[in-house]
């Protein structure tokens, strides 16, 4: 069978009935698992174990990037977190256009959204969480303070983009070139001027709190992030600094003061559908969510036999779905669609519409849907290069294109019952130069957006640019799973899987994470240069020959990426029903893991 070329498992399903914890770095894992310890809810443990991914995986999540998270107090309907910052009021079209460009920059700060994920976290600390603001920015401070073994994959980063630092980002060569060369893995980073900012942080909260409650404390430290010392060093370093972009032009961002003052993240309804019995809930469409419903709308009808994902048939319907379902969400996603265009999307006679679009053969065309209450927007699309078909991750970051960052993720469950899925990231090391006094840089999520005002998509002073993030809360009466991974436009895609595998076929869920992975690149890019290609799908070479020899029959483009390459995901689950909690880790990369009794 194509499943059983590696029939072993690299990690063991964790199960116990106090709290449990995952995401994409142990470290992060062990601090959310250190609260619960101490007492903490799960929103505690996610804040502070969030706050140390900047620290720990700085290439790939930072405070001046964004967050989306689901929340779920136990036996309450899921909220949706949306840490994503809007777009500068100056960051118009005509602006970006005036400067040259056709498409906002991979990389430099004209192409960051007011910065969302540390406000986010903070209120989710203050509304959903029990502890005292110190508490959970101890963490964060003790490993900027005295350091962490830097991650292969962090020093790599760093190796790659150590000339672009020391020609034309020199705040960012200070940081992470502080011996003057590229760091090893391995070797201990510590970044004091992000420690400093946090322990000032703290401290005027305190002070201007005047020793009253733990959510004075908590409000007072949004205050002075979005007013005060920490916006005010933004202004300055933004409205100063002229740098080289991936655009290979030398610019200045727009993003202000005033723009930070105006922000302040928010909790939201989530939208959802049922699928087997479960219901499935993800944030609306200014994410790429929907993505996921939609798929399991379409494939909601075919059996499970159909959908057995060691069979090519079974592959076969899932990347044409998707492909339908990615179309979509690049011809109307974004701050443009319509409530009304949206539920079309998610209704059962939409998706009979696209199911009957699925045949024997892959498709090889970008057929987003047209009904009346859709918009008519076609994004532009780029061939990609021959050797990029199994790009992964998320934004390009340097100058030329080559280098992407990517996302972290965190879930927690209590013993209580609360729960959440957190996907932050932007705001990496390699998306703009160092903030020199703040220690991290500002992220580049504008590139998301289109400069065509009839994109339902387009940069818009204001409003939020759409994102990849997209965390999952799925529950049952007598289940609640969370869940989610990195990886950009793969994210829905690669839930996708894992939840076939749990919900269809009744695998574990560390089974299900570490069974072979594949996702489609026959759908547009949502970032920088915005390339596609047709027919593309990418599988790890862990199944079996003949299943690949007769995807490619049906005409798929198949990649085979490395074995053990694909996927990131992390889970936790409640199961009523035994009594019992659990969670499961991606293996690939020996950086996720799991943790919990």
């Amino acid at each position: 069978m194509p499943l059983d070329r590696d029939a072993f498992l690299a990690r063991p399903d964790l199960e116990g009935s106090f709290g449990m914890a995952a995401s994409t770095h142990w470290v992060a894992s062990s601090v959310a698992q250190a609260v619960l310890e101490r007492g903490g809810n799960a929103f505690d443990a996610a804040a502070a174990a969030g706050l140390v991914l900047h620290v720990v995986e700085p290439h790939l999540n930072g405070p001046g990037g964004e967050l989306v998270a689901l929340l779920a107090r136990a036996g309450e309907t899921p909220q949706v977190l949306s840490g994503q910052g809007p777009a500068p009021r100056a960051a118009t079209i005509d602006h970006f256009r005036s400067a040259g460009l056709t498409s906002v920059p991979g990389s430099g700060a004209l192409a960051a959204a007011v910065p969302g994920a540390f406000d986010a976290w903070l209120l989710m600390l203050r509304d959903w969480g029990t502890w005292e603001l110190a508490d959970v920015l101890e963490f964060a401070v003790h490993y900027a303070t005295h350091g962490h073994p830097l991650l292969a994959s962090a020093a790599r980063v760093i190796g790659e983009v150590e000339g672009l630092f020391r020609d034309s980002w020199p705040t960012s060569m200070q940081l992470w070139l502080p011996e003057d060369r590229a760091p090893v893995a391995g070797e201990v980073h510590r970044n004091p001027a992000w420690a400093r900012t946090l322990s000032r942080l703290r401290d005027e909260a305190i002070h201007a709190a005047g020793g009253t409650t733990r959510e004075a404390v908590i409000e007072a430290a949004r205050a002075i992030w979005r007013g005060g010392f920490v916006a005010e060093a933004i202004d300055r370093f933004v409205s100063s600094s002229y740098h080289l972009h991936a655009h290979g032009s030398v610019l200045r961002g727009v993003l202000s003061a005033t723009d930070l003052a105006a922000y302040a993240a928010h909790v939201e309804a989530p939208v959802s559908r049922e699928f087997r019995g479960h219901r499935i809930f993800k944030a609306a469409a200014w994410t790429q969510g929907p993505v996921l419903l939609q798929a399991l709308a379409i494939l909601e009808e075919f059996s499970d036999a159909d959908l057995d994902l060691s069979s090519a048939t079974g592959i076969h319907l899932v990347v044409e779905t998707l492909k339908l379902a990615l179309a979509d969400r690049d011809a109307h996603y974004g701050a443009g669609i319509s409530d009304a265009g949206l539920a079309t999307l998610l209704s059962d006679r939409y998706a009979k519409e696209r199911r009957e679009q699925i045949t024997d053969v892959a498709s090889l065309e970008f057929r987003p849907g047209r009904a009346k209450s859709l918009s008519s927007f076609l994004p532009p699309l780029l061939l990609a290069r021959p050797d990029a078909v199994g790009a992964l991750g998320e934004p390009t970051v340097r100058w030329d294109g080559e280098t992407r960052g990517d996302t972290c993720h965190v879930d927690v469950i209590d013993q209580w019952g609360n729960a959440i899925s957190v996907t932050p990231s932007g705001g990496w090391l390699q998306s703009s130069p160092t903030i020199p006094e703040l220690g991290f840089a500002l992220g580049t999520r504008l590139q998301m957006t289109h400069l065509d005002p009839a994109s339902p998509s387009a940069l818009r002073p204001g409003l939020r640019p759409r994102t990849t993030l997209s965390p999952t809360i799925v529950t049952r009466p007598d289940r609640l799973i969370a869940l989610g991974t990195p990886g950009g436009d793969q994210q829905d895609q690669w839930q996708l899987v894992a939840l076939l595998r749990m919900l269809v076929a009744g695998l574990s869920p560390q089974t299900s994470i570490e069974s072979p992975m594949f996702h489609t690149t026959s759908a547009a890019s949502s970032f920088w240069p915005r390339t596609w290609t047709p027919g593309g799908l990418v599988a790890e070479d862990r199944f079996s020959p003949d299943l690949v020899s007769e995807l490619r029959d049906r005409g798929h483009l198949v990649e085979l990426a490395p074995p053990w390459s694909l996927g990131r995901l992390s889970l936790v689950q409640r199961d009523t029903a035994r009594g019992l909690l659990s969670a499961a880790a991606n293996p690939r990369g020996a950086q996720g893991y799991a943790t919990g009794r």
